[in-house]
């Protein structure tokens, strides 16, 4: 794996960059104020081709992988403007239908993926099941007279399904030959009757919306299947890893964007005739904060070379790792950001005070960190099962 970035990557990175300080932080705030997700933003990043850069180039997209998706959103958060559905849309999603999903799919969502014209949001946790996902209830069968599926469930903490075309559901089919149940993927139009939302009541800001699921016997075609419905959990990960992955780099963004801020007013804030970043009890921690983030970034990026690689199985273990590391990394980047503002980490003008919560969300979702030590503890360290 290289751990130097290509010159490709670094042109990449600093045309997101440009594009995200174009934007700013404050355009991002206001439509956050104003309830509506950064649409303008998310319109321009298609048009240049950042939202479908790791679609294949033959449904529209750029043929990278998710080391390049990563850098988009990374850049943007690092701007003070990240577009969370890019977790969703293009690395969840549209990996997902890329890898398993039909020609007709394909043909269908990946081009609109790409150039932002149509958005796709996922769901799978459950109100009783949270990060277990073998205890998922929502349950898909056939209808043996005509070949539709339906399904029965609830679904909880669902991002921009209000805006979303459809949701990629996770469901589970009972398995002829065992009768257990495995999990399975189905593409639910946002109209089709039997699936309500309700907005679930968030203290966040945030521009997109979280969603709370019911499925009343929702009738789909058989094309609504993503991929096999033997093949359980491969499709189901393949698109975990990548939101792990994605997740790591949104946190990054968010943490770099607040130390930046933090940089900066440690350089101007002048107490006692010298600048407070001059004081090793300011300068350390932002030096640690820095180093954190720096860390993160490199498990992140092997995590994205891995997936991208085909190695799925390193993948996830790198994946939970990065997404660890960056949550804590944000998590005490802002921490910091905001004490070493004091007063002014909590006034609008510098636009850190919002980042706590978003902060704490990094360390949550999708996967809390206790999960991940699990992960770590089982998979990596062969010790016992804890639960």
């Amino acid at each position: 794996m290289p751990v130097i970035e290509s010159v490709e990557h670094k042109a990449l990175r600093a045309a997101v960059s440009a594009l995200g300080h174009k934007y700013g932080r404050a355009y991002f705030t206001h439509t956050v104020e104003e309830g509506r997700p950064a649409t303008e933003l998310w319109a321009e990043a298609a048009e240049l081709g950042y939202l479908g850069v790791n679609l294949p180039e033959g449904y529209g997209g750029g043929g990278g992988g998710i080391a390049e998706l990563s850098i988009v959103l990374e850049e943007l958060g690092a701007a003070g403007c990240p577009l969370l559905l890019m977790v969703v849309s293009p690395a969840i999603c549209g990996t997902v239908i890329a890898r398993f999903g039909t020609e007709e799919q394909k043909r269908a969502w990946l081009p609109a993926l790409a150039d932002g014209t149509r958005v796709m949001a996922f769901g799978i946790t459950e109100p009783d099941a949270g990060s277990n996902s073998h205890r998922i209830t929502t349950t898909a069968r056939r209808d043996p007279a005509t070949g539709d599926w339906l399904l029965t469930g609830r679904k909880v903490f669902v991002s921009g399904v209000d805006i979303a075309d459809a949701t990629l559901i996770v469901g589970r089919t009972e398995d002829a030959r065992t009768g257990r149940l495995k999990p399975c993927l189905f593409i639910v139009p946002r109209d089709t009757p039997g699936f309500e939302r309700r907005k679930i009541d968030m203290e966040l800001s945030a521009a997109e919306k979280q969603f709370e699921l019911v499925l009343d016997d929702v009738r789909l075609p058989a094309g609504a299947l993503v991929g096999d419905e033997d093949a359980g959990l491969l499709q189901l990960f393949a698109g975990l890893n990548p939101e792990r992955i994605m997740t790591a780099a949104f946190a990054i963004g968010m943490g770099r964007f607040a130390l930046s801020r933090a940089v900066e007013y440690a350089r101007e804030r002048t107490v006692w005739k010298a600048p407070i970043g001059s004081h090793q009890a300011i300068a350390h921690p932002l030096a640690q904060a820095h180093i954190d983030l720096e860390l993160a970034r490199l498990m992140m990026q092997k995590a994205a070379h891995l997936y991208d690689a085909g190695d799925d199985v390193g993948a996830g273990e790198a994946a939970n790792m990065a997404k660890y590391a960056a949550g804590e990394a944000c998590a005490k980047a802002v921490d910091q950001a905001v004490h070493t503002l004091g007063g002014n980490g909590l006034t609008r003008e510098f636009g850190l005070a919002s980042l706590i919560t978003a902060a704490r969300v990094s360390r949550i979702a999708p996967v809390s960190r206790e999960m991940i030590l699990n992960y770590v503890s089982q998979q990596t360290l062969g010790l016992p099962k804890s639960y």
